[in-house]
């Protein structure tokens, strides 16, 4: 079983949304507030570390994708993943003139999670938009709301994919 999981908005957010609501987190992305760029200051949503931590615990593959693309950027979320002690995964990137449908389609979770892109589009800007039907039927998608975290996911494995 392998997960594949975005980063940025769902399992990570930049630090000054500490304690806002998701509307107010939104609007500072939309805005452009100056910790947005600063990825190396990025911290957990809720108890995203512990949850993913239990899925990895019940013999699953984690994955990650993020949304950098410049290896300097790629190498400072890998920074924050290890530093809140995300459970060890490969860490994905849309390289050159790829798409996340792309990546999605070479690494072929059996669940992806991903939050709906509210603050950049909503859900055209979403992985599992992209695919073609056949592929989505093979992927278990599971969307979030954006900076909503993953709390509320089961904790068993089996449950996440039924």
């Amino acid at each position: 079983m392998k997960i594949l999981i975005f980063t940025e908005g769902t399992i990570i957010q930049h630090k000054n949304a500490a304690g806002l609501t998701r509307d107010e987190i939104i609007k500072q992305v939309k805005d452009n507030e100056e910790s947005v760029q600063d990825f190396s200051s990025y911290i957990p949503i809720g108890n995203a570390t512990q949850k993913i931590n239990t899925w990895k615990n019940q013999g699953v593959k984690i994955c990650y994708l993020t949304s950098r693309k410049k290896s300097d950027e790629v190498e400072t979320i890998k920074f924050v993943l290890q530093k809140y002690n995300f459970p060890k995964g490969e860490l994905y990137f849309r390289k050159e003139s790829e798409e996340y449908k792309d990546v999605a389609l070479q690494i072929m979770p059996d669940i992806l999670i991903e939050d709906d892109c509210e603050s950049i589009g909503g859900e055209n800007e979403m992985t599992i938009t992209h695919l073609n039907p056949e592929t989505r039927q093979k992927i278990k998608s599971i969307p979030i709301k954006e900076f909503g975290g993953i709390d509320h996911l089961p904790h068993k494995v089996e449950r996440l994919i039924n």
